[in-house]
């Protein structure tokens, strides 16, 4: 199924030193591939994000945003649907951030002032107190912990519908066999295509995304029970095993840690 294109907020002016966009973005739509004169920040506060940059796809979360140097051409887009609230960051007010492509972990902290300078956009506020977000906006995004990245994302067509079916139903059970068959390919070709374009084998990059959408669907209020059984584990003890063999705690423990979490840089 083809993708369709989703058109920005016409008559956005330049930042100056900010300016937000709140957009929601329908399942299978996306911005074709573009760049700008500023800086950029690529978030959403609800859903999951794909976004190209260079040679690298990947999906981000809630917890995470892209943060795009001046002139990068990028596509963004969502599988499922998300709730855009980007940023566009003048040149001067960026000048300490990265100078390449780069994922950052959001803060609770980061998350309420994006929310905030969205909800106060193009409001005639005069007692300073936009300009008081913005600051303290640039202020988060400079001690904001750069991550290794994301959930990597092919750009080869056929495992790009194998990747989009998972993220869709991560319950799948079938093996690369399965789906070598299922997409014409011999499985060792299957195998050695994804662990060039994803750095992984299929069963470890299913794993990712799994824990990946338990973060996701956690911070969306889901049980962890209930989360377990979306995600196709076996039993709720499986899955709180298997989240704290990646993460060193239970998602009860993540997800009170990450709601408490103060800034401490």
């Amino acid at each position: 199924m083809s993708w369709s294109v989703v058109a920005a907020p016409p008559n956005l002016p330049p930042p100056r030193p900010i300016t937000m966009r709140a957009q929601t973005i329908p399942p299978r739509h996306h911005f074709p591939e573009h760049a700008h004169d500023w800086h950029q920040l690529v978030y959403a506060v609800d859903g999951a994000l794909t976004v190209a940059a260079g040679r690298e796809t990947l999906v981000t979360s809630p917890d995470q945003a892209v943060w795009l140097p001046t002139g990068v051409p990028h596509e963004v887009g969502s599988l499922l649907g998300a709730e855009f609230r980007s940023l566009w960051i003048s040149n001067e007010a960026g000048s300490s951030l990265p100078s390449n492509p780069t994922v950052l972990a959001v803060s609770p902290l980061l998350k309420a002032l994006i929310v905030e300078a969205a909800e106060i956009d193009g409001k005639c506020l005069s007692d300073g107190y936009p300009e008081r977000i913005t600051m303290l906006i640039l202020d988060q995004l400079g001690k904001a912990r750069k991550l290794q990245a994301a959930l990597p994302w092919p750009k080869d067509g056929r495992l790009l519908a194998l990747c989009e079916e998972l993220y869709r139903d991560p319950s799948n059970e079938w093996t690369a066999e399965d789906w070598a068959r299922e997409l014409g390919m011999s499985s060792r070709t299957l195998t050695r295509r994804f662990q060039t374009e994803l750095g992984s084998t299929l069963r470890s990059w299913k794993r990712k995304l799994r824990l990946f959408r338990a973060i996701e669907l956690l911070g969306g209020g889901m049980s962890v029970t209930a989360t377990a059984m979306d995600l196709g584990y076996a039993s709720a003890s499986a899955f709180v095993f298997a989240f704290r063999s990646e993460f060193g705690c239970s998602p009860h423990a993540y997800m009170n840690q990450k709601d408490s979490k103060q800034i401490d840089q």
